[in-house]
């Protein structure tokens, strides 16, 4: 005879035991997900997959450094050639302090100092996505191959003391949840500064907080420069609006303003998937940052630019470069540098144009470019390459007429600068 009591209990302990397992399931799942988000947000695939349809976090990706190419490892889960046999303490390790499972020491082309601050949430969330939410690819990525002294990893030890600096990211009381969120996003998993801070002659940022003064200032990283990224109103983002900021960060394009070059594998892998808060408080973040190392400056009002624009306009103007921005540049950018919204950047107050270092403007019109093909921002656009069609004085010509026309009022770009460049990236 069934005891009706017992019955119930063990309905009761099944579906109590269905149930943990289900909010388990869930629990984990969520998980797995923020760590997704998160590793968007680090740009992670941007490093870890190597071009033209590598596998996702597999490697294999060159970096170009002053000490010679850096090949990215294979992050998957893969317990032979990846991270599969990893511990929380060993990837938390890897992360924050460059140093691998067994030991090895990471060179900081890995941005371990910023992810120094990645607090203990996040990093227990990134840890369960490349464990659980990444597939496996069982593939070596090549060997880094430095020449020495640079090849000696036992020496980073000493960088790492050095350099590098420790703890999580600190709240600042002094300010509101949306600038320490924005902060975070930049110092940590951005690892903004990586790009954006000029660096030492040891590799070493010049500096991770804004309490440094040259702090996101701009720098130079695989022959483009990342350009200065506080108040300054000539060449930073003194007089880029907070909403054109997330606007430009989620789909490239914001203020008139496009993104290029390196920047736009950024927007295509990480940014764009952002949500609306955490771009709206990295724009907060940026834009309560006081004008550092200024260069460069926009007079739209001046005698002039007033001037030069209306000759501009016209066709009547006989200054080295302007017959060839007139023939070529001024069919998408505008006989007034206006551009076109949504589709080719204002070349008139742009802080780019003004930027002390010409390295990315020499770059494109040597290789042209293009801009991002986001979820939802305009479609692609394209520059041509103009490094068989110009001379490098020409080069050097047009560029400084589009730095010093319109009120644009930045230094000129040499034939020399332009020489140097194209012999370093060899086109």
């Amino acid at each position: 005879m069934v005891n009706p009591m017992r019955s119930a209990l063990v309905i009761v302990t099944c579906l109590l035991s269905f149930a943990r397992q289900a909010c388990g399931q869930t629990a984990d799942q969520a998980l797995i997900a923020r760590g997704e988000y998160l590793a968007k947000a680090g740009d992670c695939a941007g490093c870890h997959t190597a071009p033209k349809g590598g596998a996702p976090f597999a490697g294999g990706l060159g970096m170009a450094s002053p000490f010679g190419t850096i090949v990215s490892s294979n992050v998957t889960p893969d317990k032979q050639y990846g991270i599969g046999e990893y511990t929380y303490d060993d990837f938390a390790r890897t992360l924050r302090e460059g140093v691998a499972r067994g030991g090895k020491h990471l060179y900081p082309a890995m941005p371990y100092p910023s992810f120094s601050k990645i607090d203990d949430d996040d990093m227990h969330a990134l840890y369960a996505y490349f464990l659980h939410g990444v597939q496996p690819v069982a593939k070596a990525a090549a060997p880094t191959r430095l020449p020495f002294p640079f090849n000696q990893r036992w020496a980073l030890a000493f960088w790492n003391f050095a350099f590098a600096p420790k703890g999580r990211y600190a709240v600042r009381t002094d300010h509101d949840a949306q600038w320490n969120r924005g902060a975070y996003l930049v110092q940590s998993l951005g690892h903004c500064g990586a790009c954006h801070t000029p660096r030492g002659p040891a590799y070493e940022e010049r500096g991770y907080t804004e309490s440094s003064r040259l702090y996101l200032t701009g720098g130079t990283n695989d022959h483009w420069f990342a350009p200065n990224l506080t108040g300054d109103p000539g060449a930073g983002l003194g007089r880029v609006h907070e909403a054109e900021i997330a606007a430009f960060l989620k789909s490239g394009h914001g203020g008139d303003l496009v993104t290029f070059g390196s920047m736009v594998q950024v927007v295509e892998d990480s940014m764009q998937y952002m949500n609306d808060d955490d771009l709206n408080a990295i724009a907060h973040y940026l834009k309560s940052l006081p004008a550092e190392q200024p260069s460069g400056a926009y007079g739209p009002r001046s005698l002039g630019a007033q001037q030069t624009t209306a000759a501009a306009r016209t066709g009547n103007i006989e200054r080295p470069g302007a017959g060839i921005y007139l023939s070529y540049c001024a069919k998408c950018h505008g006989g007034e540098a206006q551009g076109m919204p949504q589709k080719y950047p204002k070349l008139a107050g742009n802080p780019s144009v003004l930027s002390p270092d010409t390295t990315s403007l020499i770059r494109l019109m040597i290789e042209g470019g293009n801009s991002p093909d986001t979820q939802h921002g305009p479609p692609r656009k394209n520059m041509p390459a103009y490094a068989g069609m110009f001379t490098d004085t020409e080069i050097a010509q047009v560029l400084t007429f589009i730095r010093t026309t319109w009120g644009n009022n930045a230094s000129a770009v040499t034939t020399r600068d332009v020489i140097r460049l194209r012999d370093d990236i060899h086109k």
